[in-house]
């Protein structure tokens, strides 16, 4: 039975047809699959397990009756929702994973994560992550109320906006020393991750075996997802739109 993996869908408000796709990719493909691994920012932004934005309810009650279909969802922390918490997660009835998380599937052993970890040429970056994930600095921003802190991630997002528009491809993406790092320190043949928006399948020379490593698009204009079963792993896109009747 297959295993299906999703990265940066971006849901907010402001891009309803993102949403009607992603809740269609829940109602008739997911619905088929053995679990539903969600690979970070899967929000826009997350500012708490206590927003009470609709869109996160209609989300959480999607995820919820997926769950109760007998189909395990779990989630892995992206750098647009780190701060999705227990809380939200047992609304969804999703299980939280950590940064990075081995996998045995369908005679697959498959590594899984954000992917931004990877993206070490980015030293900015690195530094920024590691200064936002401190558990005390956390726990301070969500004391805030809730205005306060839609306003700090706003700034944050715009800066981020300018900071990624002077960087270089090379920066961007991931580095391909760590990339083998991580496939040699886990000794998985796959590498699952989102976080650059650059869909595709590369072969990885350079470890004890040949590698893959398969990375997911972002719900942009259509929906991308990889596809995992005893032949192998595939990388799938779709509109929108897709029902049972395409």
């Amino acid at each position: 039975m297959t295993t299906l993996f999703v990265a940066d869908v971006h849901l907010c408000v402001q891009k309803p047809a993102i949403t009607a796709g992603f809740l269609n990719f829940l109602r008739y493909r997911a619905i088929n699959a053995k679990a539903l691994y969600i690979l970070g920012d899967l929000f826009e932004v997350w500012i708490g397990d206590d927003d009470p934005n609709p869109l996160h309810h209609k989300i959480a009650t999607a995820l919820k009756m997926l769950n109760q279909r007998g189909i395990h969802c779990y989630f892995i922390h992206g750098n647009r929702d780190f701060l999705l918490g227990q809380r939200y997660a047992a609304t969804c009835g999703i299980t939280l994973l950590p940064t990075q998380q081995i996998l045995e599937l369908a005679g697959h052993r498959v590594v899984i994560l954000h992917g931004d970890t990877l993206c070490t040429n980015d030293i900015y970056y690195q530094r920024f992550r590691r200064w936002v994930h401190q558990r005390w600095l956390q726990r301070q921003f969500l004391l805030l109320p809730l205005s306060v802190r839609l306003r700090i991630a706003d700034i944050m997002h715009t800066n981020s906006i300018h900071s990624n528009a002077s960087k270089t491809v090379n920066i961007m993406d991931v580095n391909p020393q760590t990339v083998t790092a991580v496939l040699t320190q886990t000794q998985a043949a796959i590498i699952i991750h989102g976080h650059t928006h650059r869909p595709a399948i590369h072969q990885i020379i350079g470890t004890a075996k040949v590698c893959r490593r398969a990375v997911l698009g972002a719900w942009h204009k259509h929906g991308s997802i990889i596809e995992l079963n005893t032949t192998g792993e595939a990388l799938i896109e779709f509109p929108f739109d897709f029902n049972t009747n395409n």
